[in-house]
């Protein structure tokens, strides 16, 4: 048995065998999460000349709200307070991540912009380590993120690179609030607060320029963008982060930059260089070594609602219409 708190925690992995399917449970689903998120981000390409960039991310939300409300009709009893307080505050930075991301897209390739944008989860990854032996991933996935940019060419579109941090800011809240939420919430309900709010700052943000663009045709395809980015994948970290620690998804989110990279060649026909396609084994290096040391050794008990599952077949309840 590991003592939460122990400085043994992370070795112990090898000789605790629920903890190991625990990591290996939440790597899946981080990984299936990032495919989800640069399939949704390379689809929803199409529709800047349409919409915007703005407005690209605002149907998806604004969808996503009313998607996640539909399914799985959250009560005022099921949240605490401070769960509440939580997922209004995800909302929000889901919101900014989402804006801010898409108006990069529109200025740097999709690999570059995610590889920008990861340094938010390096961040937290280097602030929760503990011990050389941790904090060589980040490390490691910190170089190949230098490889993927490529910045001594210095041809990269500043504003894109600013939207780009500024997203990556956003994504570091937001992988600390999204664990926060899940452990005081069961299920994915914290969804039916975060999303709905983040719909709701897109709205204010750029509903009224969008409005006016939009045909029955946009509106369609922004149902099942919304399924694709974020609903499938805001759920399956929601319930990674029940079994990782925020270190080890941080970096374990260093493989995004390299799915960016093949999403964007092979859908947007982005072509890489040498140099990035040498960074993607640096940072998919950086998540195997994350995954082997990233359970979390003590899981807090939600604050209500003690009786539904917390594991993936709640994933399993909120996508089907039968919850």
């Amino acid at each position: 048995m590991v003592v939460p708190g122990s400085t043994e925690r992370m070795s112990s992995l090898d000789r605790n065998p629920a903890a190991a399917s625990a990591a290996r449970a939440g790597t899946g689903m981080a990984v299936a999460s990032m495919l989800c998120v640069q399939l949704g981000l390379a689809a929803s390409v199409g529709l800047f000349d349409s919409i915007g960039s703005g407005g690209a991310a605002w149907l998806r939300l604004a969808w996503a709200g009313v998607i996640v409300l539909v399914l799985i009709r959250p009560r005022p009893s099921d949240f605490s307070r401070r769960g509440l307080l939580a997922g209004v505050a995800l909302g929000v930075v889901t919101g900014g991540v989402t804006l801010l991301f898409m108006a990069s897209v529109a200025r740097l390739p999709l690999g570059t912009a995610s590889a920008l944008e990861f340094l938010g989860p390096l961040g937290v990854a280097v602030a929760r380590s503990r011990g050389g032996r941790v904090l060589v991933w980040p490390l490691l996935a910190a170089a190949g993120v230098v490889l993927l940019t490529e910045p001594w060419h210095g041809s990269v579109d500043l504003v894109g690179v600013a939207y780009a941090l500024g997203a990556a800011v956003c994504w570091a809240a937001y992988i600390l609030l999204t664990q926060a939420v899940g452990d005081e919430v069961t299920g994915l309900k914290g969804l039916a607060i975060s999303l709905p709010v983040a719909g709701l700052v897109a709205t204010a943000v750029a509903g009224p320029s969008t409005l006016p663009l939009l045909t029955w045709q946009i509106v369609l395809i922004g149902v099942g963008l919304a399924i694709l980015l974020p609903v499938v994948p805001f759920s399956l970290e929601m319930l990674a982060l029940r079994r990782l620690t925020t270190s080890a998804f941080g970096t374990l989110m260093s493989l995004e930059p390299a799915i960016a990279l093949v999403i964007g060649l092979v859908v947007l026909h982005q072509v890489p260089g040498l140099w990035p396609v040498i960074g993607i084994g640096f940072v998919v290096a950086a998540g195997v070594g994350a995954e082997r040391t990233g359970a979390r050794g003590h899981v807090a008990a939600p604050a209500v609602d003690e009786g539904r599952p917390t594991d993936a077949s709640a994933l399993c309840q909120a996508v089907s219409p039968h919850p």
